[in-house]
């Protein structure tokens, strides 16, 4: 079809005037609205089995404290704020890894790095593939890298993962089955990651796309004709329909960063709990400190928006981060800091 004959067809299909210059833009640089998106697949199947993802892996550390200055010195990191309020931090780019990498560095000795790197693959087992075969790579290198720029042992701790979908083969509910496998790819990977598992792998993936996939525990944040987004223990998938209207790629991966800044954080305080070592923070970073962390976290911004705070409610509640934090804050005034 013309532009013209397209965009007449799909005015019938959604009710509404479609102009035959949207349809240029949809094909050249926009992204189409979610019900033309719907209405497209209708007119043209998908034949392309493509998945097009952004994957942003955040990789977490502690170096300690009193080795914050050390690090931002060497490094030639610059100060910013904005992950986690007015706490300053410290932010630098490590070249030449993945298709951007760079580092985040908090005052209480947590590291964040954040590694991104496109990809194109045929169908979310080979995601979640790649993904538990990089994990390991990804924290010895971590670690590595640490180690270097401090002088001292220091062991990578785990890999987040946050994947912003661009391109997907599906469309309706199978595209919400999807991304929610995308969102906890751990069901299609067997204990044994060999080619045989894998190929087993992709015929559970093609069964649960039929049957569908509902995971108890999942949150959903996404926005009807705006986005479908879904938190979990072990990651988070974002896909926009419109891009003007739908969450900032940036805006996402920020305030993944701070949660899993303070998830880390926490995480190592009662770690040091559970060996019977006295937690060993800075006094400026003690209980009360994770006290302000918890509504600058959870609560809503007066100025954000729905999709905002959606985003927020469902990023921390499924980390757990909410028992982790008070766990925490019970640890260190019990030891008085």
């Amino acid at each position: 079809m013309s532009p013209a004959e397209f965009a007449e067809a799909l005015t019938d299909l959604i009710g509404r005037d479609v102009q035959a210059g949207w349809v240029t833009s949809w094909e050249t640089s926009a992204t189409p609205p979610g019900d033309v998106l719907l209405a497209i697949t209708a007119l043209a199947p998908v034949s392309s089995n493509t998945l097009g993802v952004r994957s942003h892996k955040l990789i977490a550390a502690n170096i300690g404290h009193e080795r914050v200055q050390q690090l931002a010195a060497g490094l030639q990191l610059e100060q910013a704020t904005g992950y986690l309020g007015t706490t300053p931090c410290w932010i630098g780019p490590i070249p030449d890894v993945g298709d951007h990498c760079s580092l985040t560095l908090f005052p209480f000795g947590t590291v964040i790095i954040h590694l991104l790197e496109d990809l194109d693959l045929p169908d979310v087992t080979s995601l979640a593939y790649w993904r538990y075969q990089s994990y390991p790579e990804n924290l010895t290198w971590a670690g590595d890298y640490l180690s270097q720029a401090t002088g001292v042992e220091i062991t990578a701790s785990y890999v987040l993962s946050t994947y912003w979908v661009y391109a997907a083969p599906w469309a309706g509910s199978t595209l919400d089955t999807g991304l929610r496998l995308i969102c906890a790819p751990r069901v299609l990977v067997d204990r044994e990651i060999t080619g045989t598992a894998q190929a087993a792998s992709e015929r559970a993936e093609h069964e649960l796309l039929g049957a569908g996939y509902h995971p108890a525990e999942m949150r959903e944040f996404g926005s009807p004709g705006v986005s479908s987004a879904w938190a979990s223990w072990s990651g988070v998938v974002y896909h926009p329909h419109d891009p003007l209207r739908a969450l900032a790629e940036n805006d996402l991966v920020q305030f993944e960063i701070g949660v899993q800044a303070i998830w880390a954080f926490t995480a190592h305080i009662n770690d040091q709990i559970e060996q019977g070592v006295e937690p060993d923070v800075a006094a400026a970073h003690g209980s009360r400190f994770l006290r302000a962390m918890r509504p600058l976290l959870l609560r809503p911004r007066p100025q954000e928006t729905g999709q905002h705070q959606q985003m927020r409610d469902a990023v921390v509640t499924s980390s757990g981060l909410p028992a982790q934090l008070e766990l925490a804050m019970d640890a260190l005034k019990e030891a008085g800091k």
